[in-house]
């Protein structure tokens, strides 16, 4: 089912290819009812596809797809799953520029930052692949020398994936690739505003050779009703989802009733602190990449930005400068450094944020101005003297926006780095390694990006603390999320 409307300017994508059906039990299909809803481009605000709305019926028949590929998938060879795995990423890579231009179609991202992201996920199904055949058990004898110990790793069953609008492959790929590896069928709901990756991703992973009923895609805008019906069925034994803490506390009460195992990776509110003594042109190309990552819209994105007394004003005019040298643009305009937020909704929200701050005190250094008349954008905008009560530094902005202020001591910088709720990564910068492993240890966040302005790594265990999330995702401890631990006791 193909029901796309207008055309991709500067790109030679072919809208006509990119499926816009449910794909369960490894066909396509229409919704029950024949609803559907639109995809905007958020480069100018019109709608480029429409999708199939699913129900919650149809909720369900993906999870029994998923139930019945289960077993013939969990008893297949890790050397044959590794495999399949490693196809997938082969395909991606092979068709990463199509999947770069889409991206950037639904989602607005740059196409530099698309392609990033494409060769991104495409990562983890080639570590996966490897994580495959490596997932061991263990065998020893119990300290009492009555009995063998045998542990061994099983898939823990059928997954919900859960998935937001800003990385719509990444996301998808970091929970289908450990959940296959492992040996567990899936069900993927992305989110309504970017479906039309993850649905072009379906084909790809059918090419590559996955059963079908391994992979369901749902496409919904009720998705409270969907993913809660899902949830609610005894064949569901794991939920992951990535989105934002709040929508995260609902599907964790969601979970409860079922005891569902739960990966959650959700909002952050990243610190990026700065000491006297760092390298200054390399803390502001770090703080380009950690604040501007995808416009901002990142949940890693560096949003509080503590600056040592004695360097904030030379900080503040470099960071400035390379901030209103951005050129702001469609996401597929192959100039374009920085896109639009993703709806009307986003720019209301941030630029109030930004008004909050001017309000309190703070001081507009370049941007805090929008522009809707086509599309949906917010020029990029530095902060200077925000206060601490300004609400930009106690929510994720999710925009283009840095928050400056500054400390004098190291205590009184951690101090206000973990007066937040979230836990999710910080960024340190400082010519003082011991200072920086120090300071390290004392912040309360999942994740440290030490002089780098970049941590995410399919071989990393990403995930925060606090109301950042539980779980990880990539490295070994990502295929672990997907598996049950079983012992049995034995003697011989």
């Amino acid at each position: 089912m193909n029901t796309h409307t207008g055309t991709l300017r500067a790109s030679g994508l072919d809208l006509s290819r990119v499926p816009t059906g449910l794909f369960i039990d490894g066909t396509w299909r229409q919704a029950l009812s024949g609803s559907t809803f639109p995809v905007i481009d958020p480069s100018t605000g019109k709608s480029i596809a429409t999708v199939a709305d699913c129900s919650e019926e149809e909720g369900m028949q993906a999870v029994e797809a998923a139930y019945a590929a289960g077993p013939a998938w969990a008893a297949t060879a890790p050397r044959v799953r590794s495999e399949i795995l490693r196809r997938c990423f082969e395909l991606m890579k092979t068709r990463a520029d199509e999947l770069a231009e889409l991206i950037s179609l639904e989602n607005g991202k740059s196409l530099t930052d698309a392609m990033g992201e494409v060769n991104y996920a495409a990562e983890f199904f080639r570590w996966f692949a490897e994580e495959a055949v490596r997932l061991n058990g263990e065998l020893y004898t119990a300290p009492s020398g009555a009995n063998r110990i045998l542990v061994e790793h099983q898939p823990i069953g059928v997954a919900i994936l859960v998935t937001p609008w800003n990385f719509p492959a990444a996301m998808a790929t970091r929970k289908i690739a450990p959940a296959l590896a492992a040996g567990c069928t899936c069900v993927l709901k992305p989110a309504a505003e970017t479906p039309l990756t993850a649905l072009l991703l379906a084909d790809i992973f059918t090419e590559a050779g996955v059963p079908a009923g391994v992979i369901n895609m749902v496409t919904t805008k009720r998705s409270g009703a969907v993913v809660g019906g899902m949830l609610k069925d005894r064949r569901v034994r794991k939920l992951s989802f990535t989105g934002s803490t709040e929508v995260g506390r609902v599907l964790l009460h969601a979970a409860a009733d079922n005891v569902l195992s739960c990966s959650m990776e959700l909002g952050g509110n990243a610190p990026f602190i700065v000491f006297d003594d760092a390298d200054l042109d390399a803390a502001v190309e770090g703080a380009m990449i950690a604040k501007m990552r995808n416009g901002g819209e990142a949940c890693t994105a560096a949003n509080r930005f503590f600056v040592h007394r004695a360097i904030a004003d030379k900080f503040a005019k470099a960071l400035s400068d390379r901030m209103a040298a951005l050129k702001v643009g469609a996401g597929y305009d192959p100039q374009t450094e920085c896109g639009p937020l993703i709806n009307l909704d986003a720019v209301d929200r941030v630029k109030g944020l930004v008004d909050d701050a001017v309000s309190r005190g703070a001081i507009v250094l370049t941007g805090g101005t929008t522009n809707t008349d086509e599309g949906y954008f917010l020029a990029p905008t530095v902060l200077m003297n925000v206060s601490a009560d300004a609400e930009i530094t106690h929510q994720e902005i999710f925009g283009p926006v840095a928050a400056l202020s500054v400390f004098d001591d190291e205590d009184e910088v951690i101090a206000a780095a973990n007066n937040s709720e979230y836990g999710l990564i910080s960024y340190v910068y400082t010519a003082d390694l011991a200072r920086g492993l120090r300071v390290s240890e004392r912040l309360e966040s999942g994740m440290i990006g030490l002089n780098r302005g970049l941590v995410s790594d399919p071989a990393a265990p990403f995930g925060g603390s606090k109301h950042s999330g539980i779980g990880r995702e990539g490295s070994h401890h990502g295929i672990m999320e997907f598996c049950e631990v079983k012992y049995i006791a034995a003697n011989w």
